[in-house]
């Protein structure tokens, strides 16, 4: 066997690792069964279910596309291996194809409970003033950046502005391929070092802001939500208005009287979408509550801690008197901070996520 017929073995050997650790031929399987539930005349009278069974099915599809697709153009290339005239052209494409590999194979480290699911962010201005406020809109901005990038759906679900600048806190909804698994990476303190545009002598200012990152649950049997332990509250949506919007009592405002949780959502037009998204973001807020070991864990969850200054944060952004953004887990850093303001962090995202896995 030649040197590139054996590359090529060595990649399909790659591939069928993959394919049985992410464990794709009980998705073929379960796709079937999505597909045939799918075919059911019946099947759009439950409308709400129904959209959650094309969006599993679609994601499935897509994965095991992608998959079969890298699969199938290697057996082609081992075909085509045969000519010696091709051999500079399969050795292009094969790199090529080993970027792409290399890309899937990360699906590996994203095998949480909840990867798959949305993420429901928000981030909560900190020690630092009117400085503070504005980095939570610069991180908003970022991770709104990062979602275009990604080609993943952004919901704002609540946003309350500061009374001079920036926002006081922002909670949205980033619906993608792994956007949980991905996006739990960031739940931290993020330090912001500047000259602040609020000081009239420019002086150099240190800000912090606090990210929380769960993913969107419905309720199961493991996890339920009791209506009796609720009291929710409507109230009038703030925000730029519109037909029907700001006119009426739609925001609404959950408190789970047993924890104490509070979560709001004024983003939908009716009162009961909110209620519906509120109740989803409060599951997935129980659901990390009562895994907590700590009571101090539980008390950020119910917005009593959140410490969002020295000495606790994950990642610093420092735009003088140098430039660089450094994470402080994995000691990843760049000297670009405008790129990485401008929503390119999946490799920060990665790096923390390799990091995670190896702790396994």
């Amino acid at each position: 066997m030649n040197e590139l017929a054996t590359e090529l073995e060595s990649w399909l050997s790659r591939v069928q690792r993959a394919w049985t650790a992410l464990h794709l031929d009980q998705k073929k399987v379960q796709l079937t069964r999505l597909q045939a539930q799918m075919q059911e005349t019946n099947f759009w009278h439950d409308r709400q279910t129904a959209e959650k069974v094309s969006q599993e099915a679609g994601r499935l599809q897509h994965q095991l596309d992608v998959w079969t697709g890298v699969q199938n153009e290697l057996i082609d290339l081992q075909a085509l291996a045969l000519d010696a005239s091709l051999t500079a052209d399969i050795n292009e494409r094969l790199q090529q194809i080993g970027a792409t590999i290399d890309q899937l194979e990360f699906e590996l480290v994203l095998q949480g409970e909840h990867d798959t699911r949305p993420a429901i962010l928000t981030i909560y201005a900190g020690a630092g003033g009117v400085d503070a406020q504005d980095w939570a809109q610069m991180l908003e901005r970022m991770y709104l950046r990062m979602a275009e990038r990604q080609g993943w759906k952004v919901e704002v679900l609540n946003r309350t502005v500061g009374q001079e600048a920036g926002i006081k806190n922002t909670t949205i909804k980033i619906t993608g391929s792994y956007a949980y698994g991905y996006l739990r990476t960031e739940q931290g303190v993020h330090r912001l070092v500047r000259l602040s545009p609020y000081d009239a002598d420019q002086a150099r200012h240190t800000s912090f802001a606090m990210v929380e990152v769960l993913p969107e649950l419905e309720e199961t049997d493991a996890i339920k939500i009791d209506e009796k332990d609720l009291r929710i509250d409507v109230y009038r949506s703030s925000g730029k208005g519109g037909q029907s919007v700001n006119t009426t009592d739609s925001a609404v405002r959950i408190t789970h009287l047993p924890t104490g949780i509070v979560v709001t959502c004024q983003n939908e037009r009716s009162q009961m979408q909110n209620k519906e998204q509120a109740k989803k973001y409060l599951l997935g807020k129980l659901q990390v509550y009562y895994q907590a070991e700590k009571d101090e864990e539980r008390q950020v969850l119910r917005g009593e801690l959140t410490e969002a200054a020295w000495g606790n944060q994950i990642r610093s952004y420092v735009l003088h008197p140098y430039k660089m953004v450094k994470d402080h887990r994995t000691k990843f850093e760049t000297k670009d901070p405008q790129t990485v303001l401008d929503g390119e962090l999946m490799e920060f995202m990665k790096k923390r996520l390799e990091q995670q896995a190896k702790l396994l």
